[in-house]
């Protein structure tokens, strides 16, 4: 099994290129949604991010208030940095976790949906592939605007933010243009899927793994031999 990482933009339309792979039945592992399971109250890192950020983030429901602990790491980069030096370790346990589920039911590749995979550009060493939903600068100032109901000077303040999709369009294997109509984009998500899909990377890994279980199989067995007589 191969790991393929997927990113994108804001408003860059990666939800829906997402949605697209999960009708074609590929497996998923959503960063954002672990996120978010991994700050609900009976987490560790709830218990940190509550010690270092204050009582003043919870909900009335004593859940963390993504809203407002959104708002103060936004214009502090050393807090930011302190939330994800709490949050990234636990979500990549539990990433983990998924990948070895998938390994065992004997899926072909897994996509890692990161939003921030070239930001942190800490995983991306492990994808054999990686692709980026793009879309030119343009249509996404006007996506985010309209979908946010932003200002102009809100939405390019958000957009800054983040690595360029020009920046990002270089360092990824693959690109899905979504800057025009939707099924231009489906069609190259099929096409991606094919490919992925064909490749012999899936076969090889097996045959790798399979080859150690052999080994080490024959070891204990003549280690048993061994002890025996």
């Amino acid at each position: 099994m191969f790991l393929v990482g997927l990113s994108g933009g804001i408003a860059s339309g990666k939800s829906t290129v997402v949605a697209v792979l999960r009708e074609l039945g590929c497996a998923v592992i959503d960063a954002d949604v672990i996120a978010r399971e991994v700050v609900q109250p009976h987490f560790k890192a709830y218990r940190q991010i509550v010690h270092y950020f204050g009582t003043e983030i919870l909900l009335e429901n004593g859940e963390i208030n993504r809203e407002a602990l959104g708002n103060i790491i936004f214009s502090h980069p050393e807090k930011r940095q302190l939330l994800n030096s709490i949050t990234h370790p636990e979500i990549q346990k539990e990433m983990l976790k998924q990948i070895l589920k998938h390994f065992v039911l004997g899926c072909r590749y897994v996509i890692l949906d990161i939003p921030l995979l070239f930001e942190t550009n800490r995983l991306t060493k492990f994808m054999k592939y990686t692709v980026l939903v793009y879309c030119d600068p343009p249509t996404q100032l006007s996506r985010l605007r309209k979908r946010n109901g932003l200002s102009q000077a809100e939405a390019e303040a958000r957009i800054a933010s983040q690595l360029p999709l020009d920046e990002k369009r270089k360092l990824a294997t693959h690109i899905i243009d979504n800057s025009g109509e939707w099924e231009s984009t489906r069609r190259q998500v099929l096409r991606l899927h094919a490919r992925l899909e064909g490749s012999l990377d899936f076969l090889w890994a097996r045959l790798a793994v399979g080859t150690v279980v052999v080994g080490l199989g024959g070891l204990v067995y003549l280690l048993l031999r061994h002890f025996i007589s």
